[in-house]
């Protein structure tokens, strides 16, 4: 019979981990997933390099100019007439509005230009220029400073 054998009293004090690990991996996975979704919804802008570009404060008003000259206000597309109004609705709240400027390298200089203008136009006289820091040390040598003369 089943119940006539001898019982184990031993106690498993052992921690079976395998579940654990299963549901770590499940997480992982998720996460991933969710982290290239998350990415493919950026507006894809390849920013200028400067060397002597620094770090500032957070702002309500992120303006980004992309490939095709579309304007997008704090990640969303945005109209001249758009931006006006929501500087307007922030100046009033914030005297200290800061705008910040991403522009795609390809982005025409006037655009950048016509950009700033409407921001200035509406009282907001701090402004930064997003930039990515270069991905080479600039030497202080002129090109070619290393070669000798040719006769």
């Amino acid at each position: 019979m089943a119940g006539s054998g001898i019982q184990d009293e031993e106690i498993i004090s052992g921690i079976n981990i395998t579940p654990m690990v299963d549901i770590i991996l499940v997480l992982l996975i998720i996460f991933m997933v969710t982290a290239a979704v998350i990415n493919d919804d950026s507006i894809k802008v390849e920013l200028p390099e400067a060397a002597t570009g620094e770090e500032t404060k957070s702002s309500t008003l992120g303006l980004t100019i992309d490939t095709e000259g579309q304007w997008y206000l704090n990640g969303s597309a945005t109209s001249e007439e758009a931006l006006r109004a929501f500087i307007r609705s922030e100046k009033a709240q914030d005297a200290e509005l800061q705008a910040v400027v991403s522009a795609d390298r390809a982005v025409a200089h006037g655009e950048v230009v016509k950009l700033i203008d409407v921001v200035k136009q509406e009282g907001v006289v701090k402004f930064a220029i997003n930039i990515d820091q270069p991905s080479f040390a600039p030497t202080d040598a002129s090109p070619g400073a290393d070669q000798e003369p040719t006769p």
